[in-house]
C-alpha cells in the first residue's frame, strides 16, 4: 500500500495532479484546496490513499494525516464516495469539517458540490460520535507532510533558520484545539460534548490559547450556558 509520496509535480490538472517519483509517474486525486498548493516543478508530499475496486485504481492525496482521516471517516458513510469526500474536504478544509460535524451544522456539509440534505444529515449524524477521535490527533496530524520549491531541495535552510520558523497558522490551532479537548475529556466529559463545546470556542476566537478555549468551553458546557 502506498502511504506517502514524495515527488517532482509534473502538472496540476482540475482534479488531480501528476507526480514524478523515483521515474514513475503517478496520477493522484486531491481536492481544489490542496492542488492549489501544488506548484509544477516543486517538489511535493503527499499522504496517500491507494482505492482498488474492480473496475478502478485510484490514488488519493492528502497534505497532512488529518485530512487523510477525514477522508477516510467521510467515505464510510453511505452514498459518500471518495469524490465527494474530496468535495466536503475541499470546500471545507478538516478543521472546519470536525467543526461543522460536532456542532451538527448540516448546511455547511451540504454546501459542498454533490451533497445533498438527506446526504449532509446522515454525514452528521454518523459521524458525530466518530469525529472528536480524529479531531483529538491534534497538531502532528495537521503538521504538512511537506511542500517545498526546487531550489529549497538543492539548498535547504540553514538550521538556525528553521529553528526560527514559526509553526503553521493551521497546525497552532488545530493543536490549541486537540489539547483543550483532551483537558475537557480529562474532567470526564464526553466526547461529543466537549468537541462541540472546543468547537464553539474555537469558532468565536480561532487564534485562541489552549486555556482560553477550555474556559469557554467550560462556560458552554456549565447548566444553563
Amino acid at each position: 500500500m502506498i502511504g506517502k509520496l514524495t515527488g517532482r509535480v509534473d502538472y496540476v490538472a482540475e482534479d488531480h495532479a501528476l507526480i514524478e517519483a523515483g521515474g514513475v509517474g503517478y496520477v493522484v486525486q486531491c481536492s481544489r484546496r490542496t492542488l492549489a498548493g501544488l506548484k509544477q516543478g516543486a517538489v511535493a508530499a503527499l499522504y496517500t490513499e491507494f482505492l482498488v475496486r474492480q473496475d478502478l485504481m485510484q490514488l488519493y492525496g492528502f497534505p497532512t494525516l488529518a485530512e487523510r482521516e477525514w477522508h477516510r471517516l467521510l467515505t464510510s458513510v453511505q452514498g459518500v464516495g471518495a469524490k465527494v469526500a474530496l468535495a466536503v474536504l475541499g470546500g471545507l478544509g478538516p478543521e472546519a469539517v470536525g467543526r461543522a460535524i460536532a456542532l451538527g451544522d448540516v448546511g455547511a456539509i451540504r454546501a459542498a458540490p454533490g451533497v445533498g440534505p438527506k446526504l449532509a444529515q446522515r454525514i452528521v449524524n454518523e459521524l458525530k460520535e466518530k469525529a472528536p477521535a480524529v479531531m483529538a490527533l491534534g497538531a502532528a496530524a495537521a503538521r504538512p507532510a511537506m511542500v517545498v520549491a526546487p531550489q529549497a531541495v538543492e539548498a535547504p535552510p540553514a538550521p538556525e533558520a528553521e529553528a526560527a520558523a514559526a509553526p503553521a497558522a493551521g497546525e497552532s490551532r488545530a493543536g490549541a484545539q486537540a489539547d483543550a479537548l483532551s483537558a475537557l475529556v480529562n474532567l470526564g466529559y464526553a466526547y461529543g460534548e466537549a468537541a462541540a463545546a472546543v468547537a464553539t470556542a474555537a469558532a468565536q476566537a480561532p487564534d485562541a490559547a489552549p486555556e482560553a478555549l477550555i474556559r469557554a468551553a467550560l462556560r458552554a458546557l456549565a447548566p444553563g450556558g
